[in-house]
């Protein structure tokens, strides 16, 4: 199911590109944020 304006966004655990653990929306709190998931490759 897609979200839609102004729903919130669920509990993500990732890596980014440093390899650093990231956890959404928690580090995207306090302002706009834009987030971008690459495939990498087919």
């Amino acid at each position: 199911m897609a979200l839609q304006s102004g729903d919130a966004l669920p509990e993500i655990h990732a890596t980014n590109l440093d390899g650093e653990a990231v956890s959404l929306p928690a580090a995207a709190a306090g302002g706009w944020s834009v987030v971008l998931f690459y495939r990498g490759h087919w």
